[in-house]
């Protein structure tokens, strides 16, 4: 078995942030998914080190957050490699030390995501001046995009060639609409840009509630291969969320059906191998 790096992790602790956008989502709200629960629903699958990915906190929380994990991190048994934490490119003030504190926490990268957002936050210069700052600090910008958003991930890239982008859950099709295009053109556009790496992770999550399988997501995989390679792709869980679509164990199921179609050395970019290179791990 091919050992899985997940760069997708989240984890929600209630009583160390506020977690407002679970709200109304019974599977999600008023719920701790803490570190221990992940290992001991992943053990004996695979996972060999993970990414903890900033889980959108409350306004004001997301230093709490940080921390926090970072303090987990600190201990062997998590198994977590490093940190995606949360920042505000959006504002000027106080970003350069955010990204020089979080050094000494264990970050390796940062997210905003942007589909809460006015679509303009990604191109005024303030926002791509401070993902420039990132790419020079070595580290990396999770872009996290709806699919009718891409053109501006595509803007980014170009405004930001220096800083290696992370297209988040592959630009998040709508599956179960079967929104194949324009899709396909951004996403082999955004291919075209050498900055920008593609995370296969929260598929099932956009499938139909009957149809959430490997089938389902099979052109839209399919698609993203061909477009960025496997040298370009890593893989996610996107935990728990990924309960809204099935399921850790059914996305595992799935996930180890496309890595067992391609060559060893394929599936062991996508699984792994990728990952150590993009975020500079050592696992």
């Amino acid at each position: 078995m091919i050992g899985l790096i997940d760069t997708h992790q989240h984890l929600i602790y209630p009583e160390v942030a506020g977690y407002g956008w679970t709200n109304g989502i019974p599977a999600l709200e008023d719920r701790a998914f803490r570190v221990e629960d992940y290992r001991a629903l992943t053990e004996g699958a695979g996972i060999i080190g993970t990414l903890f990915m900033e889980a959108a906190v409350d306004e004001g929380d997301f230093g709490a957050e940080t921390d926090h994990v970072a303090k987990l991190a600190a201990d062997p048994a998590s198994g977590i490699l490093g940190l995606i934490a949360t920042a505000r490119p959006e504002v000027d003030e106080g970003f350069q030390a955010w990204v020089e504190t979080a050094r000494d926490k264990r970050v390796v990268g940062f997210r905003r995501v942007l589909h809460v957002v006015d679509d303009a936050m990604s191109t005024t210069e303030t926002f791509r001046a401070n993902i420039r700052r990132i790419g020079a600090a070595d580290m990396t910008f999770d872009m996290c995009f709806l699919a009718r958003q891409l053109p501006l991930a595509i803007d980014l890239a170009d405004a930001c060639a220096n800083t290696p982008l992370v297209l988040d859950h592959c630009g998040v099709p709508d599956i179960a609409g079967g929104g194949l295009d324009p899709w396909r053109a951004h996403i082999a556009a955004l291919a075209e840009r050498p900055n920008v790496i593609c995370k296969l992770s929260g598929l099932l999550a956009y499938c139909a509630p009957d149809r959430a399988g490997h089938e389902a997501v099979k052109p839209y995989v399919d698609h993203v291969l061909e477009s960025f390679g496997p040298q370009r792709i890593v893989w996610g869980s996107d935990w728990p969320v990924v309960n809204l679509g099935g399921g850790l164990g059914d996305w595992l199921a799935v996930t180890r059906q496309i890595l067992d179609a391609l060559s060893p050395d394929e599936a062991r970019a996508i699984a792994g191998g990728t990952a150590r290179q993009v975020f500079r791990l050592d696992a």
